[in-house]
């Protein structure tokens, strides 16, 4: 076996940190830049007239409540193997989105979170991720599809339901048939190995951030003067929320795929769509842009624990 030598193995692990950096701030740079839905000299004019210092610093509090429910989340995960501190937490989770800007729905956060960990913990830190993720993803099926009714798609929250119903099904039936060596019972039984406290309080911190994140929208919304029922805003944005996370996309295109969807359904409601683009652009850069730049500085500060 070919053996790296130490010093070789430092600049390679280096030169890995600042392609990603790099990578990370070119893609945000590059949709920025190069959007042409985007006008910013309106935009500017706009946030003239509608935002204070008041107001941004009100928005951008609801962007760090919404990444640090996400912290504690991992946080309260983690300690099923070992305790972290919140710091930890805090850099293996920016890191980690840093990490997996540009990889299709994210993909690289898993492996970047792995690589705070022992080699050995690998699976089981994906595992944990997936349990991290999941719950998300279950409460925007489940918000979404009760927007979709409310806001009068009630056909597409029908097919949803009987969807995953059939899906239910098919898990019952089939649970021990294996993919991989992998079958639902046996993924089931993993995850009642994790005690219950940690479980509710995973769900509880779930629907906390389902809740600050849905709403900053909300917010904004009202920022630009969109005056809509809050039953209507709210239903309409768990169900742009939802049918945006089931496209397969980029980190760093999330605002594109959200912005479309929801230039779709706020355009039927009579919201002109440059404030529908400039919210969802806004979102993507409140919650995605300022949290990799934060993050950026982990990644080069880190250190791997695998040899």
């Amino acid at each position: 076996m070919i053996t790296i030598p130490h010093k070789a193995k430092q600049f390679l692990v280096f030169l890995i940190k600042l392609l990603i950096v790099t990578a990370a701030f070119y893609f945000i740079y590059d949709q920025l830049a190069t959007n042409d839905q985007l006008d910013w000299a309106k935009f500017q004019n706009l946030a003239k007239e509608r935002f204070s210092i008041l107001g941004i610093l009100f928005l951008i509090w609801f962007s760090v409540v919404n990444r640090f429910l996400e912290i504690l989340k991992w946080k309260n995960l983690v300690s099923f193997l070992k305790h972290i501190s919140v710091g930890e937490a805090t850099k293996q989770v920016l890191g980690a989105l840093t990490a997996g800007i540009f990889t299709p729905n994210g993909l690289g956060e898993y492996a970047g979170k792995a690589l705070y960990f022992e080699k050995k913990e690998t699976k089981k830190i994906i595992f944990l991720n997936l349990i991290c993720n999941g719950i998300q993803m279950f409460l925007t099926i489940l918000f979404g599809t009760i927007g979709l009714l409310i806001i009068g798609y009630w056909k597409w929250s029908l097919a949803i339901i009987l969807a995953a119903f059939a899906f239910f099904l098919l898990g019952f039936f089939y649970k021990n048939i294996k993919i991989k060596g992998y079958s639902i019972e046996k993924i089931l039984d993993k995850i009642n190995e994790i005690p219950n406290r940690i479980h509710n309080k995973n769900n509880i911190l779930a629907v906390f951030r389902y809740l600050v994140f849905s709403h900053q929208y909300y917010f904004l919304f009202l920022a630009f003067n969109v005056d809509l029922p809050y039953l209507t805003m709210i239903a309409t944005i768990a169900a742009v929320y939802f049918l945006a996370s089931s496209l397969p996309s980029f980190q760093f295109l999330d605002f594109a795929v959200k912005g479309s969807v929801a230039v779709f359904f706020f355009g039927k409601l009579g919201v002109n769509e440059w404030i529908v683009i400039f919210i969802s652009t806004l979102m993507w850069f409140l919650n995605v842009v300022l949290p990799v730049v934060i993050g950026s500085y982990f990644v080069l500060k880190f250190k791997p624990k695998w040899n």
